[in-house]
C-alpha cells in the first residue's frame, strides 16, 4: 500500500526532529556544526558561525511540532543568542537571522530582530558595487560575492524594500551565472565566488571552485523565493521565473542525480546531501507557484527527500553531507544546515510550514 505522501513526511520529520532533542540536550547553549558520521559527536561553535540560523530553525520546527512551551522558550532563548550577528558585516546574516527567525511567527522578539537585521542589511548594501558583500566577519577579503549570500539575504533584504533585494540578487546573477538572461545558461557554468579587486574589477576566485554541489542549489533556492515575492522579481530584468526552470532542469530532466557529487568534477568522491535537501526545499517552493510544471516538481522534491531518508538518515541524523571536500574537512558529516533543510522540506511536505513565506 502506498503511503499518502503528507503521512510519509509527517513519520520522518517525527524521526528528525527526535535526533533534534537529543542534539540540543548534547549541545547546551552551544550551536552544532557538524557531526561525526560514526560517534555522532558534534563539532560546535558559541555562536553559530554561518549555519546558526539554521540550528535555531530546526528548534522551531520542534517546538511547531510538540507545541510544548518548554520548546518553543528554547527555540526563542536559541534566536536571541542570534542577536549579535545583526551588526556583523556579512551577507551571510540572510542564512543566519532569516531562517533563525522565519519560523518563529508568534515570537514578537524573533520578529523585532527580523526587521532590525532587515534595516541593517539594507543600510550596508553597497551602492556602488550593487550588492552586499560577503563581509570581513569570517576573515579574508571583505568585498566579494558569493553564491551562499544569497538565501535568506533576498526575503530579508526584501523586508526593507524590493529595490535592495532586486539589485543584491541581480548583481549576483550578473557574476555567477554567465549568460544568465539567456536561454543558453546552465547550472554547472556557476562560479560561486568573485572578488573585486578595484580597478581590475571583479575576478573569479578559485576557492569555492565551479562544480561546488551547494552552488546551484543556492541559487536555486534565492529564485525560487523571489518568484513568491513578485515585487521583487518585478525589478529584475528578463525572465527570473525563465531562470529558475532552467536551473531546476539539472534536477528533474533524465539522468539528473538526487544527491550530488560534492565536486562535479570528482565524480569519485564524497557526495552532498546537504545540497540535495537544500534542492528540494527550493523545488517545493516552485511547486506552490501558479504553472504546469508544479506538480513535476513536487514529484522530484518527494523523491529527493524519500532517497534521503531511505537511504542517508540513520536514526534521525542525515548523513554523507559534505562540508569542505577541498580541504577534506567533514565530508560524509551530520551537518546542521542539512538536518535544516531536510526537515524544512519534510515539514512543507506534511502541511507544517508553508514554504512561500520560510
Amino acid at each position: 500500500m502506498t503511503v499518502p505522501a503528507a503521512e510519509w513526511a509527517e513519520r520522518a520529520l517525527a524521526e528528525v526532529l527526535g535526533q533534534v532533542a537529543s542534539t540540543a540536550d548534547a549541545v547546551g547553549e552551544r550551536f552544532p556544526l557538524y557531526a561525526d558520521p560514526d560517534t555522532g559527536e558534534w563539532t560546535t561553535t558559541g555562536r553559530g558561525s554561518w549555519a546558526g540560523g539554521c540550528w535555531a530553525g530546526l528548534l522551531w520546527l520542534r517546538a511547531r511540532s510538540t507545541g510544548a512551551a518548554r520548546d518553543r522558550a528554547a527555540a526563542s532563548a536559541c534566536t536571541a543568542r542570534l542577536a549579535g550577528w545583526v551588526d556583523a558585516d556579512t551577507s551571510a546574516r540572510g542564512l543566519i537571522l532569516w531562517y533563525g527567525t522565519a519560523l518563529a511567527v508568534e515570537d514578537a522578539a524573533a520578529q523585532e530582530l527580523r526587521a532590525r537585521a532587515a534595516e541593517a542589511c539594507s543600510a550596508a548594501l553597497d551602492e556602488e558595487l550593487g550588492l552586499l558583500p560577503w563581509g570581513s566577519a569570517f576573515g579574508g577579503p571583505r568585498l566579494l560575492a558569493r553564491v551562499d549570500g544569497l538565501p535568506g539575504t533576498v526575503p530579508l533584504l526584501a523586508l526593507a524594500g524590493p529595490a535592495a533585494a532586486a539589485a543584491h540578487l541581480r548583481q549576483h546573477l550578473a557574476l555567477c551565472l554567465p549568460g544568465s538572461g539567456t536561454e543558453a545558461c546552465r547550472a554547472r557554468d556557476l562560479v560561486p565566488a568573485w572578488s573585486h579587486e578595484g580597478r581590475a574589477g571583479w575576478l573569479a576566485c578559485p576557492e569555492p571552485a565551479p562544480g561546488w554541489s551547494r552552488g546551484p542549489a543556492w541559487l536555486l533556492l534565492a529564485l525560487a523565493d523571489v518568484l513568491h515575492r513578485p515585487a521583487v522579481a518585478a525589478c529584475l530584468p528578463g525572465d527570473p521565473r525563465g531562470l529558475a526552470e532552467r536551473l531546476a532542469d539539472a534536477w528533474t530532466g533524465p539522468g539528473a542525480p538526487l544527491v550530488p557529487a560534492a565536486d562535479a568534477a570528482r565524480q569519485d568522491g564524497p557526495v552532498d546531501t546537504s545540497a540535495a535537501a537544500v534542492t528540494a526545499v527550493a523545488l517545493l517552493k516552485l511547486s506552490l507557484l501558479p504553472g504546469p510544471r508544479g506538480e513535476a516538481y513536487a514529484r522530484r522534491a518527494e523523491e529527493i527527500l524519500q532517497h534521503l531518508v531511505d537511504r542517508h538518515v540513520v536514526r534521525g541524523r542525515l548523513l554523507n553531507g559534505c562540508y569542505d571536500a577541498d580541504k577534506g574537512l567533514a565530508v560524509r558529516h551530520q551537518l546542521v544546515w542539512g538536518d535544516f533543510f531536510l526537515a524544512l522540506g519534510l515539514a512543507g511536505s506534511a502541511g507544517l510550514a508553508d514554504l512561500r513565506t520560510v
